[in-house]
């Protein structure tokens, strides 16, 4: 089918139209080619008819798309690829659904809302995070996140190119490609700044590079490129900027309605602040560089906020405080400038002051200038630059041309002045501004060393991109074409020829690829090439090179080079001269026709400054203004931090002094702005092509800034020009619209009949459909997995899909309607029948019941008459007796109430008497008390001054003495006799203990004996030990001697190893210089020896780095006040006259000659000496035969004596310094041998010096050495004299204490010999004295021992910390110590608190005295209960009979034997532990010494030889577990760290935490309260490290979840608060803790509790999240009820197509993973409470993750889908509701998606908004109308959701009380319901639980 056949009535077709570009129309009649039809009638949209001519069939009006394709997120998707379908759909999405991104195939297209919108939060972000660009909305993000992914998943380069018109949005689409960068790839950890440092170079380039214009508020008049690098994990680890092109004339015209760059108003803004008074700035009006452009102010821009945030920028990438002053005294330094006022010299003015070139301006020969000196910024910018006035004011109104032989000084005219004085203004502020790009890239490239990186890349950058792997973002202006278009508008335009051309490239390379990979048939597409156009600028012969040519011509002007164009490319094609005009020419771009006017462009592209100003300006007293035009020590400072810093250098803007001096005047740069553009530009162009691109077009919808209006002029004009158009022209060339062989069938199945359809080859099905419908083979082609068709084949394909739906749709309604006819007749006649049949029955009742009626009306009336009447008489009656009831009844109150008034008076009369009676009386009485009480009163006082006098009588205060002493005396006579009776009490008590410890040890006295003979061997022997201790003590003596000699022999060692390490030396450089000669033998190497050279040198490169900055501070001050010596010395020789020849010239002889003071980088550093040498060496130089040439060789002399000195000022490690020396020496000397033999001699040079200075310092160290050992000597000296002090007072006390001892037992043994021979050897009182003193005596001795020792150490101690005072204060005199008594004063103070203590101990052994008496009452108490309880045992023995009182004492026995049995049991099991132990220390001692076998005892016999264990009975356990504090750290790691869930399946659930439970009684049973902390902290600690450890692993995770909430359950449980025993039984009661109150520990397992809940969520929801969308939103379980549309470019991201997916998600893989968590939680048996909050949250994790996505995806946006995905829920549903999780609040979580769902499937009409808005109650208004205008019809039966709908919905819901839940567009899925661990009680009893062997815990756990 023809495309000419589709013009058929009713098409809808577009119009060209002068207003809005294209009108949309309708045919009203066919078109049909073969009949010459010359016309066609149309009827347009707004109204109105029209006749349109037809040439030809080419040229048809374009065809609409159908409405089922407007509005689509991907222009490629559209059947129709043209112009008006293009900026149709554009306009729908913008103006209806507010939509701002839309794809363009690779491009994204971004118009310009002018508002800000909530689309750019981090909740976008993490949306976008991981998503394939076709799956979502069109978005930057999309774009950023696929070039992100590339680099991270392929390492490839990636470019993001971001072009449009100014103010189209550039800079904020390269900002918040940025962020997203910043926050993507940030690292999770905050050790590093960088991404912030990187967000806050964004707003200091703003500041110094953005401008207000009629366009912008914040254009951006450069270019940059910010590369963010990457390590291995994707984070951000770095960055990069490199700048292009700032707009330099902007610093000093504004056009009008502009400003200038936002720092100079911002600094204007800060000028009354006290810190910037100093800059005498005012009002920005007041400068001549603010105010031309007539409009200083920005709308909602505080200029001095904005600088406030400048300011922390600059903080934030650590420019100082002083560095930042310095630069806005730069900045203001500019702004004075501007305003110096530059005169002609006036004729009639005064003449004193003017120099001969002024004196001829005067006499008329020539023009000449003057600046007046009462010009106030002069001054001003002189003193802020730190430059000399007289000079600038000279340079300024002149200019000097030296000659070969002289020097000539010119007056420059008013213009030239001006335009010098701002060309230096411009000059100043693009060095500032390198120079704080410079440092940007400094700190944000500090420490990185990956070579993986992100760039944000502006066009206007100079350096060559470097590193293997990138992204760049191109922000570029874009085309530009004004009234008057000048030399940055050519450079522009340029620029866009290359990157249009490197676009086109590359679309067309995609559309091949895509041919290639799917394998069809193609021919080469035709597409627009402008390399002709290119070729015409920058050929050899081109505009560029004439350009530049015309700059070096001494004559060269604009008039001339346009001449020269006219002649050489007038026949160019892309190249036209204007009719009227001879001064500009025209070149035809891709975009459109551009005239330049050639006014200006030599000037521009010379950009020269005055050679004389810049040499002031170097000569500056500011380090910062001097280093800004000092070119040579930034080259050689680049160089220096070549090794530290990869910085990436490129080509220089203004170079203002490079290279040899010009012939001429004015400096000219090596290279102009044309060809710095140019190869800057190539660069550019090389790495985009070696890279994967990504576009984004920025689109300008208004120039009135009006938030989303679209004017469709400017927007098909930016199309145009950004290459959009030019996309869609070679994607509708070739096969536009492509099918996967699945989505072709499921569409257009209806086409095909029965026999087309092959099953098992969708390839073959498709094939035969086609066939059938489209007979050109021609427009469509079959690939491997898609079918391409040509422009409007799938438009002609849904016009056949809708004509044959049509059909079947009125066959359908033909049999439907005719079978609802019959229905409806058969209904009807059944009706009628039915209606005659009731209808006869109810008149025959009505009959029947009209005479029942008739019957009973009689009787009643009858009835009711005679009720009547009795009725009646009964009421009359029952009146009058009611009546007259009621009237005597009111007669006899009335007389009640009186008789009851009279009585109450006569009762008030009563009581008013008596009380006045009584008031009398009271007021008698109370007079009668007053007066008795004064009266007692007077006697009262009088009687007081009596006995005051008496009390001060001598006998009075006798007697009451006398009282006091008797009763002291009483209460001392009571003391005395309670202090004897405790004494006696005392004595009673230790003869009772020792009695009946006679009792006890009368059964063993031939033990005792034995024992006590045991005694005496072993104080013997103890004697023995005391002297070897005294030989051993005068041995020590002996070694301390002994060590003086050990410390010669060490120096002596020390010396030869020094003198070994120099010959080592020595040898090292012979074989240095062998090495070198070796060299020079070959010519070639091996790469190791390269490796090794290239190491060495980097070392010495290091080393020398410091040294080398050092030298490069000093070059930079040496030429600078050079630089000023020249200056005055040139002032000099024109003030002095010398050489003034001809008219209005002077002459002088060249002073302008270079000083040699090149120096190598490598070898030594300028120091303070040779600063102050070259200062001191400053006469001028006269010519070229001055004695400054000869200064090289002295400067290296000098260089390396600063060397030695530098090196000998080195404490560092003599061995480490000479290997380094060594090292860097040898490498340098390598390096240095391969360029310059010359440097080879400095190097060895430098080696010897070393070499020296090594021998100087090896001497030192002898030197010291033999100090330090006097010195050690006599501190040894001294060390000895108090040992030999101390071992002398030693050896007395042992002495003392031996006699002592001696005799003490002499005494024992007699004393013990006389009891033997008096007891026969039974034990006695001898033995008892014996033992007693015995252990008195080793208590006295051990006490003694210790108290010498610690005296001992603490005399020796106190002697050498006096020792060290003194030396280190007194100069070794210990007598200045306690000079002034300060011993003497910290004795007392000692003795002070030595008292205080005493106090303290003797209150407390009162405190013991009285706590023994109380002890000693309960002890008498005690033994009367014992006396009457043995009277009672007696008596009742007594009265039993001899039977009975045996079978007691047989039971008496038997307990106590039991109880013996039972310690030996315990006995037993401790020896049964401790062999197990010795078993196992044999078994690894044999395993380890294999060969000494038979050393070792075997286990069988020694398990033999131990005693057979005794059977008992299984005893009761208590249900706890002993550990030790030093085996809790075993326990732990065994229990908690090393066990894993397999293990844990196989025991009882939560056992784990039952063992702890059971550890923990155990320390409560015991009262060990660090035990008890130790246990509780280190199992806290455990669970933490293992959840942190295995934070991926579910099922461990999820067991100790489970354990740490079993475990404070059970703390709750055994705590004994009677709220957690309510479910406990009595045993369970029993085992409650008794002694702790753990509440804080269970707080703190609680906080466990909820991180481990937090981290299983997470681990959970990151295996969820891939199914989600998978399985909820794409899932189509209902087969053939998707209804598909193209994808267009976009349906695939090329990052997905690399790698294959190695699991297909579906909702059964989704239901199976819930699964999988469900079975491991409940085997972990996890509480049911808590396993519900688990699904609760992961449920609402997977709505509110099917919400967003289905938020920003279209694909999702129709009825079919809404269907699918609410099918799929109701799985989930399902599922939740097997699993007994209905009641857990699951299903309510998923209420947002299921209502999202039901607004898809919802009909949306005016009658509808009411039933919609009460059905998504829990959807925001956001997200509601995100819905509506996503809502796309899959089907052209469904319609749109009108606006109308859409604006009621949306005030309806405005409306609502409920707002609580925000306007928010997208859920937060990171969100968190909060957790709580509802207490449950465990049932199983502690004491029967079994400590598994698989734990192995039994070495260290016991059970109680």
């Amino acid at each position: 089918m023809s495309a000419a056949e589709l013009y058929t009535k009713g098409a809808k077709v577009w119009i060209t139209d002068p207003e809005v570009v294209w009108k949309g129309a309708e045919l009203l009649q066919d078109y049909h080619d073969t009949g010459g039809q010359k016309t066609l009638q149309i009827a347009y949209e707004e109204g109105g008819e029209d006749t349109i001519t037809i040439k030809c069939k080419d040229n048809l009006p374009p065809l609409r798309n159908p409405d089922i394709l407007i509005g689509e997120n991907d222009l490629t998707s559209l059947s129709y690829l043209h112009e008006p379908a293009v900026l149709y759909n554009l306009k729908v999405r913008f103006i209806d659904k507010s939509v701002i991104y839309t794809y363009c195939g690779i491009v994204l297209v971004a118009i310009n809302p002018y508002e800000q919108l909530d689309i750019y939060g981090n909740d976008i972000i993490q949306a976008y995070s991981g998503q394939d660009m076709g799956q979502m909305d069109p978005h930057i993000y999309a774009v950023a996140e696929e070039a992100f992914k590339r680099v991270a998943r392929f390492e490839e380069n990636q470019s993001i190119i971001v072009s449009g018109e100014s103010g189209a949005g550039k800079t904020v689409s390269a900002k918040y490609a940025m962020r997203y960068f910043a926050v993507v790839g940030g690292s999770n950890a905050d050790e590093t700044q960088v991404e912030k440092k990187v967000l806050a170079s964004n707003p200091i380039m703003e500041a110094i590079g953005n401008a207000k214009t009629t366009r912008n508020d914040n254009s951006s008049r450069f270019g940059k490129y910010i590369e963010i690098r990457l390590n291995k994990n994707n984070q951000i680890t770095g960055a990069h900027m490199r700048t292009y092109l700032l707009e330099k004339t902007r610093v000093v015209y504004q056009a009008s309605e502009e400003r200038n760059y936002h720092i100079f108003y911002q600094l204007c803004a800060m000028a009354q602040q006290p810190a910037f008074q100093k800059f005498k700035l005012g009002h920005q009006d007041d400068f001549y560089y603010m105010f031309q452009g007539s409009n200083p102010t920005i709308d909602g821009v505080d200029d001095a906020a904005e600088f406030k945030t400048t300011q922390e920028a600059f903080s934030m990438l650590g420019i100082t405080d002083k560095q930042q002053m310095m630069i806005f005294q730069i900045i203001a330094a500019i702004l004075h400038f501007g305003n110096i006022n530059i005169q002609e010299v006036d004729p009639s003015g005064e003449q004193a002051q003017l120099n001969e070139s002024q004196e001829l301006a005067l006499s008329g020969l020539i023009e000449a200038t003057r600046i007046d000196r009462n010009d106030k910024h002069l001054p001003i910018m002189c003193e802020l630059l730190g430059i000399n006035q007289d000079q600038m004011k000279k340079w300024l109104c002149n200019r000097k041309i030296t000659t070969v032989g002289e020097t000539l000084i010119k007056p420059l005219t008013v213009t030239q002045a001006s335009f010098g004085r701002d060309a230096l203004a411009k000059h100043i502020y693009a060095k500032l501004f390198d120079w704080i790009v410079q440092h940007i890239n400094i700190v944000l490239s500090s420490g990185s060393k990956e070579n993986k990186f992100i760039g944000v890349l502006d066009i206007y950058g100079k350096n060559k991109v470097e590193g293997p792997r990138f992204i760049g973002v191109l922000d570029i202006y874009g085309f530009e074409t004004f009234e008057i278009n000048s030399f940055e508008q050519f450079c522009i335009n340029y620029a866009n020829e290359k990157l249009q051309q490197q676009f086109t490239l590359h679309v067309f390379k995609l559309e091949q690829d895509e041919y290639v990979k799917e394998q069809i048939e193609w021919s080469f597409i035709d597409f627009y090439d402008n390399q002709p156009c290119i070729d015409l600028i920058e050929n050899k012969l081109g505009i560029l090179s004439l350009l530049d040519e015309e700059c070096k011509l001494p004559k060269g002007s604009d008039d001339n080079w346009c001449r020269r164009l006219y002649d050489k490319h007038l026949k160019h094609k892309h190249f036209a001269k204007p009719r009227m005009s001879n001064v500009a020419f025209i070149i035809d771009h891709f975009a459109d026709k551009v005239e330049y006017q050639s006014d200006g462009f030599l000037e521009k592209n010379r950009d020269t400054v005055l050679e004389e100003q810049l040499n002031i300006l170097k000569a500056s007293q500011f380090e910062l203004v001097a280093d800004l035009f000092n070119d040579g020590a930034k080259e050689t400072a680049k160089k220096s931090k070549l090794s530290n810093v990869h910085m990436r250098p490129g080509l220089s803007r203004v170079s203002s002094h490079e290279g040899k001096q010009p012939l001429k005047g004015q400096t000219m740069h090596k290279k102009t702005v044309g060809s710095q553009f140019r190869d800057s530009l190539s660069q550019l162009m090389e790495t985009l092509f070696s890279t994967n691109p990504h576009y984004i077009r920025c689109i300008k919808p208004n120039d009135v800034k009006q938030p989303f209006n679209f004017e469709p002029k400017r927007a098909i004009q930016q199309l145009r020009a950004c290459g959009v158009l030019e996309t869609i022209r070679i994607s509708a060339a070739g096969y536009p619209s492509r099918w996967t062989y699945p989505e072709f069938i499921q569409r257009y199945r209806v086409l095909a009949i029965k026999k087309d359809v092959v099953k098992r080859d969708m390839k073959q099905t498709c094939r035969n459909i086609l066939q059938k419908l489209i007979q050109d083979e021609d427009k469509y082609q079959f690939g491997k997995t898609k079918i391409f068709f040509r422009a409007g084949q799938v438009a002609y394909l849904e016009k056949l899909r809708s004509d044959k739906l049509r059909a079947c749709g009125i066959m359908i309604q033909k049999h439907v309607r005719g079978w609802i006819w019959k229905r409806k007749y058969q209904k009807i006649r059944r009706s009628v029948l039915l209606v005659q049949t009731f209808g006869r029955g109810l008149l025959a009742r009505r009959k029947a019941l009209y005479l029942r009626r008739t019957f009973a009306a009689t009787k009643i009336q009858k009835m009711v008459r005679g009720h009547m009447a009795r009725k009646m008489y009964k009421q009359i009656r029952f009146t009058i007796i009611r009546m007259q009831s009621y009237a005597r009844g009111r007669f006899a109150r009335e007389r009640y109430v009186k008789l009851r008034q009279d009585a109450k008076a006569t009762v008030i009369q009563k009581m008013a008497k008596g009380w006045l009676a009584r008031r009398r009386f009271t007021k008698i009485m109370r007079g009668l008390v007053l007066v008795q009480s004064h009266y007692r009163r007077r006697k009262a006082k009088l009687q007081l001054k009596i006995l005051k006098v008496e009390a001060k009588s001598v006998e009075h205060i006798k007697n009451v003495n006398k009282g006091l002493e008797n009763k002291i005396i009483e209460l001392q006579q009571k003391l005395d006799v309670k202090n004897k009776d405790i004494l006696q009490l005392h004595r009673d008590q230790m003869e009772l203990f020792n009695a009946r410890k006679e009792i006890e040890k009368l059964k063993h006295t031939t033990e005792n004996a034995k024992l006590s003979s045991n005694k005496i061997s072993e104080l013997e022997e103890y004697l023995r030990i005391l002297k070897a201790e005294l030989e051993k003590e005068k041995q020590e003596k002996k070694d301390v001697i002994s060590e003086k000699e050990i410390l010669k022999k060490d120096k002596q060692m020390i010396v030869e190893a020094l003198n070994n390490e120099n010959k080592s030396l020595k040898d090292k450089l012979n074989e240095a210089n062998q090495r070198i000669k070796d060299l020079e033998s070959h010519n070639t190497s091996s790469d190791k020896v390269h490796h090794q050279v290239a190491e060495d040198k980097q070392m010495l490169l290091d080393e020398m780095a410091p040294e080398r900055e050092h030298h490069q501070r000093l070059v930079k001050d040496y030429e600078r006040l050079q630089q000023r010596y020249d200056n005055l010395h040139d002032e000099f020789l024109i003030v002095s006259g010398v050489g003034l020849t001809g008219k209005g010239v002077s002459r002088t002889p060249s002073n302008l000659s270079e000083i040699s003071i090149d120096t190598d980088t490598d070898t030594g550093t300028g120091t303070g000496s040779d600063k102050e040498e070259k200062k001191g060496k400053t006469d001028p130089d006269q010519g070229y035969g001055t004695e400054r040439r000869p200064m090289r060789d002295t400067l290296l002399r000098k260089g390396l004596t600063e060397v030695e000195g530098q090196w000998k000022d080195h404490n560092g490690t003599v061995e480490k310094k000479q290997k380094a020396d060594r090292r860097t020496s040898t490498s340098g000397l390598l390096e240095e041998k391969k360029d310059d033999s010359k440097e080879d001699v400095t190097l060895l040079l430098k080696l010897q010096n070393r070499i020296k200075v090594v021998e100087k310092e090896k001497r030192a160290l002898l030197e010291r050495l033999e100090l330090g050992e006097g010195e050690l000597e006599r501190v040894r000296t001294f060390s000895s004299a108090d040992d030999v002090a101390y071992s002398n007072l030693h050896v007395q006390e042992l002495e003392m204490e031996n006699s002592k001892i001696k005799t003490e037992m002499k005494k024992l043994r007699e004393c013990i010999t006389l009891d033997m021979d008096s007891n026969s050897g039974k034990g006695g009182q001898a033995y008892k004295e014996f033992m007693d003193q015995f252990q008195a005596m080793a208590d006295e001795l051990d006490r003694r021992r210790e108290e010498c020792v610690q005296l001992r150490s603490l005399m020796a101690g106190r002697a050498r910390e006096t020792h060290d005072i003194a030396n280190e204060h007194y100069r070794g005199s210990i007598d200045i110590i306690n000079e002034d008594n300060e011993i003497v004063m910290a004795y007392k103070t000692l003795q002070q608190v030595t008292r205080v203590q005493e106090n303290q101990i003797e209150k407390q052994k009162r405190d013991q005295k009285c706590e023994a008496s109380d002890f000693k009452e309960q002890i008498k108490e005690l033994k009367q209960e014992n006396e009457r309880q043995e009277k009672l045992i007696g008596e009742s023995l007594e009265s039993l009979s001899p039977e009975k009182r045996l079978e007691v004492v047989i039971e008496y026995e038997i307990n106590r034997l039991t109880s013996e049995n039972l310690d030996l049991q315990e006995e037993n099991d401790k020896l049964n532990e401790t062999l197990k132990k010795y078993k196992k220390a044999l078994k690894k001692l044999r395993n380890k010494g294999s060969d000494n076998v038979s050393d070792f005892p075997d286990l069988d016999e020694l398990e033999s030889s131990m005693p057979t264990p005794l059977k008992h009975r299984d005893r009761e356990y208590m249900g706890m577990l002993e550990v030790n504090k030093d085996d809790i750290q075993q326990l732990v790691r065994h229990l908690v760290v090393d066990l894993k869930p397999k293990v844990a399946k196989s025991m009882i659930p939560c056992l784990p935490a039952y063992i702890l439970l059971m550890c923990i009684r155990h320390t409560d049973y015991s009262n060990s309260d660090d035990k008890v902390q130790a246990l509780l902290s280190t199992v806290v600690g455990g669970i933490r490290r293992v959840v942190k450890k295995q934070a991926g692993d579910v099922n461990t995770v999820s067991l100790w979840l489970s354990n740490t909430c079993r475990l404070l359950h059970n703390l709750k449980q055994y705590s004994g608060e009677k709220t957690f025993q309510v479910e406990n039984t009595a045993k369970q009661n029993e085992h409650c803790l008794r002694n702790f109150d753990l509440s804080e520990y269970r707080q703190i397992l609680s906080d466990l509790a909820v991180h481990t809940y937090q981290q299983l969520l997470i681990q959970m929801m990151e295996q969820v999240q891939p199914t989600v969308v998978a399985g909820i939103l794409e899932n189509e379980a209902i087969v053939g009820l998707s209804g598909s549309k193209p994808t267009g470019l976009r349906g695939r991201s090329s990052s997905r197509d690399m790698v294959s997916d190695d699991h297909i998600h579906t909702l059964d893989s989704m239901l199976k993973m819930l699964d999988s968590f469900y079975a491991v939680l409940a085997t972990h048996a996890v509480d049911k409470e808590l396993l519900k909050q688990v699904f609760r949250q992961l449920c609402y994790f997977i709505g509110a993750t099917a919400l967003n996505n289905l938020l920003l995806r279209k694909d999702m946006g129709h009825w079919s889908k809404g269907m699918q995905i609410r099918f799929n829920l109701s799985h989930l549903e399902t599922w939740v509701r097997d699993n007994q999780l209905k009641d857990s609040g699951a299903i309510q979580t998923l209420e947002p998606i299921i209502q999202a769902s039901q607004l898809l499937q919802a009909k949306k009409t005016d009658s509808n908004v009411d039933s919609i808005c009460e059905m998504c109650k829990d959807l925001t208004l956001s997200q509601i109308v995100k819905i509506l205008n996503l809502y796309t019809p899959a089907d052209e039966y469904e319609e749109k959701v009108p606006l109308t709908v859409i604006r009621k919905i949306q005030d309806k819901i405005k409306n609502r009380k409920d707002q609580s839940k925000g306007n928010s567009l997208l859920i937060d899925t990171k969100y968190m319901f909060p957790v709580t661990f509802p207490f449950t009680a465990s049932t199983i009893e502690l004491e029967k639980l079994e400590v598994p062997t698989s734990l192995n815990i039994d070495d260290f756990v016991k059970r109680m």
